[in-house]
C-alpha cells in the first residue's frame, strides 16, 4: 500500500511539473505596451502563468534574443523593420495559422504588408507614427514642423532626440525633403550635418516614457516621441500636443512573433490569437492610444479615440508617411551615420 502511495505520489508530482512547464508563456514587450487585465484575463482564461520581460529600444530587444532569448520568451513585439532580419537570423517561427483562427478580423492591408505577405511569421499589434511631442506656445501659433527642432530659429525650447537611429536619421531627412529610405550619399551626409548640429542644442536623447514624462514635468518643450506615448501624455496635460511635422515622417507597425526555440509555442500561439479577439483588442488600443489593425475590434473602440489625428493620422497627411525599409548593404551608411552621431 505505502508502495503504491509513494507511486501515486510521484506521478501526480510530475504531472503537476509537466503542467507548470507547459502552462507558462514568456512574453518580451516594450514598457507599458499592453493592458495588465488583458494579461489577467488571459491567463485565467487558459490556467496559466505570463511571465513579462521589458525593454526600451529595439537594439537592446534584437542583443538579448541574440543571446539566447530565443530559447528563453516565447513571444516578442519587434518593429516593422527588424523582421526579415529576424527571419533571416532564424530567430523567430512561422506561425500555425490553423492555431489562429482569429486572424479574419485583422484589416487587409496588415495581411499583406510588405515585410511579411500572408502573415508567415508575424501579426500585426498596434501601429503608428512618429512625430513631436510638444508644449503648447503661449505667445504664437504652434507651426507644425519640423523645424521647431531643426532650425534653431523655431526652436521652441529645451528638446529631446528620438535614441532610435532609423527614426531620427529618418526625421531628418524628411524635413531635408528626401525620402526616409535614402540611400543617396550626398542626402545622407546632409541629414548627418543636420543631427550633429541639432544634437549640441540638445537635451540628449531619450525614448518612449521617459521623453513624455520630460515634457509633462516642463524639463522639455518638445521630444521625438512615437505618438501613443504622446496621446497619454496629452491625457494628462492638455497644454501638450502631438502631431506628425508637415513634412512628413514615419509609419511604423509592431508585430507579434513567437520566437524560434519558444519553450511553449502552443501557449505562444494561443496568446496572439486571444490578442485578435474584437473584445481584446479594443481593450488593448483604449491602454496604450495607439492605432488597431484590428477592424473587427473598431466599432468597440471609442468614437473620440477614432477621431483623434494624433492615433489614426488624417488623410492629408498619410501619403507623407513612409515605413522604414531594409537597405541591404546600404545599412552600414546608416550605421555610420548614427556612430558618428553618437560619438561626438
Amino acid at each position: 500500500m505505502i508502495k503504491k502511495l509513494v507511486c501515486a505520489g510521484l506521478l501526480l508530482l510530475s504531472l503537476s511539473s509537466s503542467w507548470a512547464q507547459q502552462n507558462k508563456m514568456n512574453l518580451f514587450i516594450w514598457s507599458e505596451y499592453i493592458d495588465p487585465e488583458i494579461v489577467k484575463s488571459f491567463e485565467q482564461k487558459f490556467d496559466c502563468k505570463v511571465t513579462i520581460d521589458l525593454y526600451e529600444d529595439e537594439d537592446s530587444m534584437l542583443a538579448k534574443i541574440q543571446g539566447g532569448g530565443s530559447s528563453l520568451y516565447d513571444v516578442v513585439v519587434p518593429p516593422d523593420q527588424q523582421i526579415k532580419t529576424l527571419v533571416k537570423l532564424k530567430l523567430i517561427a512561422p506561425l500555425r495559422h490553423e492555431n489562429l483562427p482569429n486572424l479574419k478580423n485583422l484589416e487587409d492591408r496588415f495581411r499583406t504588408l510588405p515585410y511579411d505577405a500572408g502573415n508567415k511569421y508575424t501579426v500585426a499589434y498596434q501601429w503608428g507614427t512618429v512625430g513631436l511631442y510638444v508644449r503648447k506656445p503661449k505667445d504664437k501659433p504652434l507651426d507644425e514642423t519640423w523645424g521647431l527642432i531643426f532650425d534653431p530659429a523655431k526652436q521652441i525650447g529645451p528638446f529631446l532626440l528620438m535614441d532610435t537611429s532609423r527614426d531620427l536619421i529618418g526625421s531628418a531627412l524628411k524635413y531635408k525633403g528626401f525620402s526616409l529610405n535614402s540611400t543617396d550619399k550626398p542626402q545622407l551626409k546632409s541629414a548627418r550635418e543636420l543631427l550633429l548640429e541639432v544634437k549640441k542644442r540638445s537635451l540628449g536623447f531619450e525614448n518612449g516614457v521617459g521623453a513624455k514624462n520630460k515634457v509633462l514635468a516642463k524639463t522639455a518643450a518638445a521630444a521625438v516621441v512615437y505618438n501613443g506615448d504622446a496621446v497619454r501624455g496629452m491625457k494628462e496635460d492638455p497644454e501638450t500636443v502631438y502631431f506628425v511635422p508637415k513634412e512628413g515622417g514615419v509609419i511604423w507597425v509592431d508585430n507579434l512573433a513567437v520566437l524560434s526555440k519558444a519553450p511553449h509555442r502552443d501557449m505562444a500561439e494561443k496568446f496572439i490569437n486571444y490578442l485578435l479577439e474584437p473584445e481584446v483588442g479594443a481593450k488593448l488600443a483604449a491602454f496604450s492610444q495607439y492605432a488597431s489593425p484590428n477592424k473587427a475590434a473598431k466599432s468597440l473602440i471609442s468614437p473620440e479615440d477614432l477621431k483623434n489625428p494624433a492615433i489614426y493620422p488624417p488623410a492629408e497627411i498619410l501619403p507623407k508617411l513612409e515605413y522604414i525599409e531594409e537597405v541591404g548593404s546600404k545599412s552600414r551608411l546608416y550605421d555610420e551615420i548614427w556612430t558618428q552621431i553618437k560619438a561626438k
